[in-house]
């Protein structure tokens, strides 16, 4: 019998707030973390606006040196283990670390440093490069800081799966330590991608929403006048346990995570398969996992990135699962319309707003959704939040390349 795994912390780098307790509390009053991109020149851009992290500040993690020897990615993702375990109680001198591990993934890297250096080399030649130019792009690199600065021993990788990656990476923790290659992971997702090259790939893919002269209403999931996403950047990460490692040591449980599901599409680089096939798939296998049935499930925290293709596949998926549950009780909301898209980060982010609702009884709501999609008779949370008892939550991340991940959380019984 495969061992049972509990979630004992968390730690949140966000576009609404570093720390869980500012994330969760201004994503439940339905606040936008939406502005003007300020991190460079945005004026020949389409897109202007985007959700950037604010007050961060690096130093507060990491020396001046090593700050600037780290890609933002990888800042990010120290800082939010650095969170998730001063929050933890973990007492790195009682515990056995090579018992513990690291799975820290991203969906796109250094980006930021390899474009700092193309300058370099052009202006200066390649005599100029960083000596630490390659390890401050790797995309392993958030998973390889994160335990050398701890000390951890365990399992160790990177997970990129575009945009599931941070749901893979949890996802992937969770197989180790039911399967005994550790008893603690910290796991999750970091992207720091708002760059020149970054933000404008995607606005030349006509992903990102041109709603500038209204930043706050922009991101709109499931919204008939939805025109794209909006780009976001930070980092999740949460600790997981066995139940009987957690225990041991006297920690607070907050959750259970019971379920990992995930397929491909194969069917398109950037677009989902018809009807969702593979979105629903990877649900039903989570489902399956997890022991559970469609209507055990209370809360749905969606993909819902607001594209016009993404959106109708996601609602397609939920309600051919679903069925009369869909319509009947099933509570669905996007986080994205408050945070944007944090792409790697997304499904460890994500994950934090579902383990937080099932502790607190509120779901966040989908803000900005003035006329949903009329043929789905889903609720979808408009505006803002509401109570309701949640035992059980999904998180849906699905990635370009036809990734899909989707976790299943549950209230922690004894």
């Amino acid at each position: 019998m495969s061992r049972r795994v509990v979630i004992t912390s968390m730690g949140a780098v966000t576009p609404l707030g570093i720390g869980v307790d500012t994330f969760w509390a201004n994503l439940k009053e339905g606040k936008s973390g939406a502005g003007p991109i300020t991190y460079f020149d945005i004026e020949k851009f389409s897109s202007k606006i985007g959700a950037q992290v604010k007050d961060f500040d690096p130093t507060q993690w990491l020396d001046e040196k090593e700050a600037d020897n780290k890609d933002p990615f990888v800042t990010y993702a120290i800082a939010s283990a650095q969170l998730a375990f001063d929050r933890s109680g973990l007492d790195f001198e009682k515990v056995d670390r090579t018992r513990i591990g690291v799975v820290m993934g991203t969906g796109i890297g250094g980006i930021q440093t390899i474009e700092k250096q193309k300058e370099v080399y052009d202006a200066r030649g390649p005599r100029r490069i960083r000596p630490y130019f390659i390890p401050m792009l790797i995309g392993n690199m958030g998973a390889g800081e994160i335990s050398m600065r701890f000390g951890l021993q365990g399992p160790n990788l990177a997970v990129m799966s575009a945009c599931a990656t941070g749901n893979n990476a949890i996802g992937d923790a969770f197989r180790l330590i039911q399967n005994n290659k550790a008893d603690v992971i910290i796991a999750g997702g970091t992207e720091a991608a708002i760059t020149p090259l970054g933000f404008g790939g995607f606005a030349s893919m006509k992903a990102l929403t041109t709603r500038n002269d209204e930043p706050e209403k922009a991101s709109r999931p499931f919204d008939v006048d939805r025109d794209g996403f909006l780009m976001g950047e930070g980092a999740g990460a949460l600790l997981l346990e066995t139940e009987e490692h957690a225990k041991a040591r006297g920690a607070e449980i907050l959750a259970e995570i019971v379920g990992y599901g995930m397929t491909a599409d194969a069917y398109h680089m950037t677009q989902p398969s018809p009807g969702g096939r593979g979105a629903m798939e990877a649900m039903r296998l989570a489902l399956a996992d997890a022991h559970l049935d469609p209507s055990d499930i209370d809360y749905i925290n969606t993909h819902g990135t607001a594209t016009p293709t993404g959106d109708i596949a996601e609602l397609q998926a939920i309600q051919t699962l679903f069925g009369d549950h869909a319509q009947n009780g099933l509570l669905v909301s996007s986080t994205k319309s408050m945070t944007g898209h944090l792409l790697g980060a997304a499904g460890a982010v994500e994950s934090i707003a579902c383990i937080s609702a099932i502790r607190e009884g509120i779901v966040p709501p989908t803000i900005n959704l003035d006329n949903p999609e009329p043929d789905y008779k889903i609720d979808l949370i408009p505006h803002h939040a509401r109570e309701a008892k949640i035992k059980t939550a999904i998180n849906n991340s699905f990635g370009f390349g036809g990734h899909n991940a989707v976790l299943i959380f549950k209230a922690y019984e004894d």
